[in-house]
């Protein structure tokens, strides 16, 4: 047995059980000895369900039976029950909306079940308990008691999938410790380190945390892995970095005295926090090698500016050794609502100049200025957008992913700017990066050749002009800037985003007004309408946020309960706002239905726009002052602050409202968090503590496990993985003298790269 072995070929595994392993990332025995538990229970500390009385936490064993699925009678909610039968009595089991539980178990199957006990003192029952298959020996049954002041043995739970249990994981890994495979691992952590931070060695940590003697050893040993996990990351992200800074890119020497000749022109100062912010672009610019900068600002806190006062230095700036043409700034948005916002947003920073600025969209392209209405946009055709981008002739290109197409050339790409960089997978943003050089259209016998401006403003640029940097502008890379509206803890921005230096707006403009943010329950929903009545009346617009586009099927017993944006759209027009036009928008429109959607909600034509999270980012309207979120604690906190930030946009006092559909006192402590903070960034380090990274962003983005999501709340932990792997890859770039973890890099890598 080795650990690259495929476990099919040790193990007997059913379809189920292959389907289950794959869906847990669990094919190869190194994979299964890196399934650590997720806890640990003592063996013998069992109830007995004799003694068992209403809010009490209850470990049962014993054996299962009557499992059948139904709809509660009085609240319609599908339900899963059971029996559950040990040697003192029987209890019924209650899974509310999980009635597929009661099909994950054979009849009669021994099980240990643990869960809180409700009901009254003469009808109990568990209320969704989490219940596994067990082993009998884990319960006791058949071992002998222990000694006085021994403590019972510790047993492994892990996360399980159906078609594999805990006690099925924990069986196959027990043999696998058994074997000699633990001599074949080599550890990915440098001995140095391991000495100098006191950490495990490989072998007696992994027995450490599947067979622990006690909970001191599982925990010093998943603190190592935690540091494992953390430093092969931080040794990825530091290599890509250090890759970067080989790399040649265009220097501005006058990028700073042209973006302050955009501030001073402006009608407004910019906060301290975008002045720090564009000092740290411009001071980028001047470097030889690519800028990589992430910006990370709350909602409005103005990262536009920043990009419309960096992106002015670029389209101001010439080629070096042309006397003609511009170089070039693409800008990609995540949907083409928000990439129509900026098109006009850049519009409007840039109309003054001899530029032209081009949106390339799914749906359509068009290209301002128009030649035939003086000051306005004009659509244009694909192939002629894509023939000036080539040649230079646009300047600025605006998009969704569509500018990453292959048919998408630049001629002199200097900068690359992302908007909620999140939404976008790593290999969208590299290929945005690496869209600079090898973009000309014409060969060199075009050379003396002038090609026709598009719009008759400023010089055209003769593409394959000879001269003597024309070869290394072609190797040149481009400035990359990502932003996000999404706050990020400060140990999780240093992790996954290691190789970029990271800039943060931490203060909003001037006259912004602080939001109101109220949960509301079924009784006050009426209350609650009124308050947006009267904003209506003073000619201010709302939102209506649903969790879904459609009413969910009646004959799926699994499918989402939650208010769906057509049935909600149609009930406040008819019922509740029959004097005010409500509109509708979801993800499942065409484009050009979203976008005249869009049009009517900005020119005041709708006022209360119904929609799904699709309006969560950038979407800018700032007459619309109130929001009424349904389905609020299916939503993550960072979701629901970029929901409630649509109308943070003005001087107005904005409200929100937040009508949970569940009364879950976990789903209340989230809201309350949210009613009572304003601050994004204080609401995801709170996130972060209560619920772990993976909850607040989506777990499969970032690629962390769960022990590197604890790891995660642990600043100092994470501090010394960035020093120990920036110290590496400055003594081995590499990774020569390092081979297993050199193998988990790569791994990561690829795993990042293949979004």
């Amino acid at each position: 047995m080795y650990p690259e072995d495929r476990l099919s070929q040790h193990f007997r595994l059913t379809p189920l059980q292959i389907a289950a392993l794959k869906k847990l990332g669990i094919s190869t025995i190194r994979d299964l000895l890196y399934h650590f538990p997720s806890r640990y229970d003592q063996g013998g500390a069992q109830s007995a369900i004799s003694g068992l009385s209403p809010g009490s936490e209850a470990t049962i064993f014993g054996t299962i039976s009557k499992l059948e699925t139904r709809r509660s009678w009085k609240r319609k909610i599908p339900v899963g029950e059971a029996t559950l039968k040990d040697a003192s009595g029987s209890i019924k089991i209650m899974w509310f909306h999980q009635p597929y539980l009661a099909k994950k178990f054979p009849e009669g199957a021994f099980v240990k079940a643990v869960g809180a006990v409700s009901g009254t003192s003469g009808k109990i029952y568990l209320a969704n308990p989490h219940v596994e298959v067990a082993d009998p020996v884990e319960a006791g049954l058949f071992s002998q008691p222990t000694s006085e002041g021994e403590s019972a043995a510790l047993f492994a739970v892990y996360p399980e999938s159906r078609g594999v249990t805990s006690l099925w994981l924990r069986h196959a890994i027990g043999r696998v410790l058994k074997t000699n495979v633990l001599d074949a691992l080599e550890d990915p952590v440098p001995e140095e380190t391991r000495v100098r931070l006191h950490l495990p060695e490989l072998v007696n940590a992994l027995r450490s945390i599947h067979t622990p003697e006690k909970i001191a050893h599982a925990e010093a040993a998943r603190k190592r892995f935690a540091f494992e996990e953390m430093f092969s990351i931080q040794v990825a992200r530091a290599g890509e970095r250090a890759e970067n800074e080989r790399e040649k890119s265009f220097r501005l020497s006058e990028a700073s005295e042209k973006a302050g000749a955009f501030l001073s022109a402006l009608p407004y100062a910019p906060t301290r926090a975008q002045e720090r912010a564009i000092t740290d672009i411009l001071s980028d610019f001047q470097k030889p090698h690519p800028m990589a900068r992430l910006l990370e600002g709350d909602v409005g806190s103005g990262k536009t500016l920043v990009a419309a006062a960096s992106a002015y230095a670029v389209v101001t700036s010439r080629p070096p050794g042309r006397e003609s043409g511009t170089l070039q700034v693409a800008y990609m948005a995540p949907t083409e609502i928000l990439a129509r916002q900026h098109f006009q947003s850049f519009i409007a920073y840039f109309e003054h100049l001899p530029i032209n600025i081009g949106l390339i969209t799914g749906s359509g392209c068009m290209k301002f200025p128009s030649k035939i209405a003086r000051g306005k946009a004009t659509n244009i055709s694909r192939a002629q957008l894509l023939k000036w981008v080539a040649n230079g002739e646009i300047a600025m290109l605006v998009g969704t992913h569509a500018i990453i197409q292959k048919s998408v050339k630049f001629q002199h790409l200097a900068y690359a700017i992302v908007d909620e960089q999140h939404r976008f997978g790593t290999k969208q943003r590299k290929a945005l990066a690496h869209k600079g050089g090898g973009g000309r259209i014409f060969s060199t016998e075009d050379s003396g050749r002038s090609t026709a401006s598009p719009s008759g403003r400023g010089s055209a640029s003769v593409a394959g002009r000879k001269n003597p940097t024309s070869a290394a502008l072609s190797n040149s890379l481009p400035h990359f800037l990502s932003m996000t509206a999404t706050p990020i803890p400060r140990t999780l921005a240093l992790t996954i985003y290691g190789d970029l230096d990271i800039s943060v707006l931490d203060e909003l403009p001037p006259g912004r007004a602080k939001i109101t943010t109220e949960i509301i329950r079924p009784a006050a929903r009426a209350a609650a309408y009124e308050k947006i009545r009267r904003e209506l009346q003073s000619g201010r617009q709302a939102y209506v946020i649903c969790p879904r586009i459609n009413e969910p099927d009646p004959k799926n017993e699994n499918a989402l309960l939650a208010k769906s944006a057509k049935a909600e759209a149609a009930r406040l027009q008819k019922d509740v706002f029959p004097e005010f036009k409500v509109g509708l928008l979801h993800g499942a429109m065409k484009p050009s239905e979203k976008e005249s959607v869009m049009a009517d909600f900005e020119a005041g034509k709708i006022d209360i726009l119904v929609a799904t999270s699709l309006v969560e980012v950038g979407v800018n309207v700032p007459n619309a002052t109130a929001i009424a979120i349904e389905g609020a604690e299916r939503f993550g906190l960072a979701q629901l602050h970029q929901l409630r930030g649509r109308v943070m946009r003005s001087s107005h006092p904005p409200i929100c409202f937040l009508m949970p559909g569940s009364k879950s006192e976990i789903s209340m402590q989230r809201l309350r968090a949210l009613e009572k903070n304003d601050d994004g960034f204080a609401l995801a380090e709170a996130d972060l503590a209560a619920r772990g990274a993976g909850d607040i962003f989506g777990r499969a983005q970032w690629g962390v496990s769960d022990i590197g999501m604890e790891a995660l709340k642990n600043p100092r932990l994470i501090a010394a993985a960035r020093t120990e792997a920036q110290d590496l890859i400055a003594r081995d770039p590499s990774l020569s003298r390092h081979a297993a973890l050199r193998s988990r890099v790569e791994k990561i890598s690829r795993d990042l790269h293949a979004e």
